[in-house]
């Protein structure tokens, strides 16, 4: 692991602007059961077929557990990610959970296919980075990706990202750990 002074100065600007809004557990329960307007309404954004697949179901299923067993921790797990004035929401993002005893957070970000390829991952991880460097307690962002997945490995090159490892994801299969420290460079990136 490099140490906390080694990130690079600033991040990387991301070409597109996102802002997150929260997704509460009474919009993944929409979600879970289909209804996408009751979803949207409770989000406060219109939300797509992308937001109710199975691998989505699986997502918000699982971060349900999380909060149901630690509501404190609520706030690290789900946002939207929205664009634009007309508040497209081109996907969703966040930290598998609150930081554990060390002070690593995982990030997660997922594209909607209709928006991929114009930036929109890139925005999510300088967010999620600034995020993590606001936060005291954190002290290391790592991600975890395929080693086939071109798309996540290009978007987290220069980002100061080091390669500290592999795992098995049940879900997933095999995965390479990546390893950033968190610090406050992030949150002067623009």
């Amino acid at each position: 692991m490099t140490e906390r002074t080694d990130r690079r100065e600033p991040l990387p600007a991301a070409q597109q602007r996102v802002r997150f809004v929260e997704l509460a557990d009474r919009s993944m329960t929409a979600l879970l059961a289909g209804d996408l307007p009751a979803a949207g309404v409770t989000a406060g954004v219109a939300l797509s077929e992308y937001f109710v697949t199975d691998r989505a179901k699986w997502l918000w299923r699982l971060r349900l557990g999380q909060m149901a067993a630690d509501p404190v921790g609520a706030r690290w797990m789900v946002r939207f990610a929205v664009v634009g004035a007309d508040g497209s929401v081109v996907g969703h993002c966040g930290f598998h959970g609150p930081p554990d005893a060390a002070g690593m957070v995982e990030i997660g970000y997922s594209v909607a296919p209709e928006f991929r390829r114009r930036g929109y991952a890139r925005a999510m991880l300088v967010e999620l980075l600034r995020r993590a460097a606001a936060e005291p307690v954190v002290e290391t962002v790592r991600a975890t990706i395929s080693p086939d997945n071109a798309a996540s490995l290009a978007t987290i090159a220069g980002f100061g990202f080091a390669e500290v490892g592999e795992q098995w994801d049940d879900e997933d299969g095999l995965e390479t750990i990546f390893e950033v420290p968190a610090g406050p460079s992030a949150s002067a990136a623009d």
